[in-house]
């Protein structure tokens, strides 16, 4: 069991509260990333405006999470995670409350803004309170748990989203937060422990507006090159000044006496190793988001409704298997688990890939069904991995991190799969396409072989890494 957990005398009991309040919250903060998409029309035309504005409900609120997500874990560390987080919480709520009460298209995306700043507290600081509290012995379940609410928050969004829109105004896609958020807050600041780990550092405000500016300045290039073009010279030299932040960032982190990043933490290499696939593995997983629902109505002419129940597969299997998965990689280790749920994604990508209009539909649900098993044995572990790997002093910037790679891969999974389909169906048919609605499916299915063999390609450089990594250790240890 951890120092902590003895000098704090947290029960067993009241962690698992712990774990159930942070995981709610988790849910809530990953769901509201994704289920704005499927009231985006419905919002357009009650507030008046063009899909391409109302894009900025969904980007504004992933870009300041993003930003936010490294000095508020800095910040955790020193005045203490609980704080933050509870924090959070009360600011995502009041996010959402005013999200539900926007008269026009500024005042919502100011509110998501601040549901969003919210949002960043509480995921900056969620896996370094599980890893605080939870002993030795129980962290890879406790985060296995995690893993699922991540995974049914990011993929349960549209299917939720809907049946609230059914019955139901948009407005309540945000409302609905507030009473589940005030329960959470209450509860919150019952069980979270008032004593914690802290540490008296200076804060780094160079490293601070350095890092923002530089993710800032990606994710515009990232966002409005989808609309402008890659090569469009203002983007151009936006992305180039973003490269020159994120080298002066760098730079600045290794003189630094109290750094908002301590380069060092890259040297342990269980850290770097699990950093460097979850960011490989968000992206590909969401290639799948991204061209599944191309794929099945437009493609095979499924229905929205039996669409989205198939694409339910994935979080219903890695919200099963996560926990165990996580207990397991605390009895045979981390990293052999890794290795293993690593493999078992290649596998179900590679059934993706080759999947056509003749393809049995039970067997792409099964392929489905495999990808959510090779997640959950593969996030589990590695989660434990790189929070197992860290001093508890720089738990909070590690949990950030964490945090800061699910959603870097998650913008660039989107990006790269419609970027990477369109310009595949393009140089097949010698004409510039730019939407997929039913039509010259075998083009479509050509395209969509093509970006799940690139993103087949992306997680066997994973493998390969963490294969070479587990015979380092193994070395080690003999």
């Amino acid at each position: 069991m951890n120092k902590y957990c003895k000098r704090s005398g947290i029960t067993s009991k009241k962690r698992w509260l712990i774990l159930i309040c942070i995981g709610i919250v988790t849910f809530m903060t990953d769901l509201d990333a994704s289920v704005v998409n499927i009231a985006l029309p419905v919002i357009s035309k009650s507030l008046s405006i063009n899909m391409s504005v109302a894009e900025l409900i969904v980007s504004s609120y992933l870009i300041i999470i993003c930003i936010a997500l490294l000095p508020f874990g800095k910040l955790s560390d020193k005045i203490g995670k609980n704080k933050i987080f509870n924090a959070g919480v009360i600011l995502f709520v009041i996010g959402s409350l005013l999200c539900g009460i926007s008269v026009n298209i500024a005042f919502l995306i100011t509110s998501r803004i601040i549901q969003g700043i919210g949002a960043a507290m509480t995921m900056s600081t969620n896996n370094g309170i599980i890893t605080e509290v939870f002993p030795d012995n129980e962290r890879g379940q406790a985060l296995g748990w995690i893993g699922s609410f991540v995974a049914l928050g990011m993929i349960a969004g549209p299917g939720i989203g809907g049946m609230i829109l059914q019955y139901l105004s948009w407005e309540y896609i945000f409302w609905i937060n507030v009473p589940i958020g005030i329960i959470m807050i209450i509860m919150g600041m019952n069980i979270l422990p008032n004593k914690q780990n802290k540490n008296n550092i200076d804060t780094d405000k160079s490293g601070i507006i350095l890092s923002m500016l530089s993710i800032l300045g990606v994710f515009i290039y990232i966002y409005s090159g989808q609309q402008l073009g890659y090569t469009n010279i203002i983007l151009l030299i936006i992305i180039i000044l973003s490269i020159i932040m994120l080298i002066a960032f760098i730079s600045l982190e290794r003189k630094c006496k109290s750094p908002l990043v301590d380069m060092n933490i890259f040297k342990n290499k269980d850290f770097s190793v699990g950093i460097i696939t979850a960011i490989i593995i968000f992206i590909t997983n969401n290639f799948y988001m991204v061209l599944t629902p191309f794929y099945l109505e437009n493609a095979r002419n499924l229905s929205a409704g039996i669409s989205g129940a198939i694409m339910m597969v994935l979080p219903i299997v890695q919200i099963i298997t996560s926990p165990i998965t996580g207990k397991l990689s605390d009895k045979f280790g981390e990293i052999k688990l890794t290795i293993i749920g690593l493999a078992i994604i290649l596998i179900a990508q590679m059934f993706l890939a080759f999947s056509n209009l003749d393809t049995n539909i039970e067997f792409y649900v099964l392929s489905i069904g495999i990808l959510g098993l090779g997640n959950s044995i593969f996030q589990s572990p590695n989660n434990s991995m790189i929070m197992g790997s860290i001093n508890k002093s720089e738990l909070g910037i590690a949990g950030s991190m964490n945090s800061l790679s699910r959603n870097i891969g998650m913008v660039l999974g989107n990006t790269l799969a419609t970027s990477l389909l369109f310009i595949a169906m393009s140089k097949i048919s010698n004409t510039q396409v730019n939407n997929f609605n039913g039509t010259h499916k075998l083009l479509y299915i050509s395209g969509q072989k093509f970006v799940y063999i690139l993103g087949s390609i992306l997680i066997l450089i994973s493998l390969i890494i963490s294969i070479f990594h587990f015979i380092k250790i193994k070395k080690a240890e003999e």
